[in-house]
């Protein structure tokens, strides 16, 4: 089993992944999330796509793969998920912004094909939502790549999770492509 929220946290592309995600979905409110892009989508593979940007003070564009996504029956919970490579490119890291009003205790699940791969714990919570973040090792970006079907699981209360699907099809394809 991958240990999806054993890691230590990097927050210094906090503010490289904020900005992206801020370009790229509104607040979740209403009944529908929308995505509000103003950086340049480089490419799209599959349900993902690579928005890139430059940030204010960074020195060069930088780029994630995304996905925003929906629950169907709950059109108030989306999720923002992001995967980025490090300013050094030593690391990848996978951040899933959910919207305020989760149980952070409970973190974020993840389940990829019916199998239960673990969760990650929020580390903040800011005005646009709650992150959970963890770091992509070689198992878990392996097990994205050759899956069908992920399901994120957020909480409202102890018992009540919400699984949020998120489509696969086109991951391989672009984090191969991320700069």
């Amino acid at each position: 089993m991958i240990r999806f929220g054993a890691y230590m946290f990097s927050f210094a592309l906090r503010s490289i992944a904020v900005g992206l995600l801020t370009l790229s979905m509104n607040a979740f409110a209403g009944t529908a999330m929308a995505a509000q892009q103003s950086g340049t989508v480089k490419s799209t593979h599959g349900a993902w796509s690579i928005l890139c940007d430059t940030p204010a003070g960074a020195k060069s564009e930088q780029c994630a793969l995304i996905q925003n996504v929906v629950a169907a029956d709950r059109p108030e919970m989306g999720l923002s998920v992001v995967v980025l490579k490090t300013a050094d490119n030593k690391a990848k890291i996978l951040r899933v912004l959910a919207p305020l009003g989760v149980l952070l205790p409970n973190g974020l699940g993840l389940n990829v094909d019916g199998k239960d791969i673990g969760r990650a714990y929020f580390v903040r919570c800011f005005e646009d939502g709650c992150y959970a973040e963890v770091i992509l090792e070689e198992q878990l970006v392996q097990t994205l790549k050759t899956g069908k079907a992920a399901t994120f699981i957020v909480f409202q209360t102890p018992e009540e999770g919400i699984g949020i699907p998120v489509e696969l099809n086109g991951f391989g394809e672009g984090f191969d492509a991320l700069p």
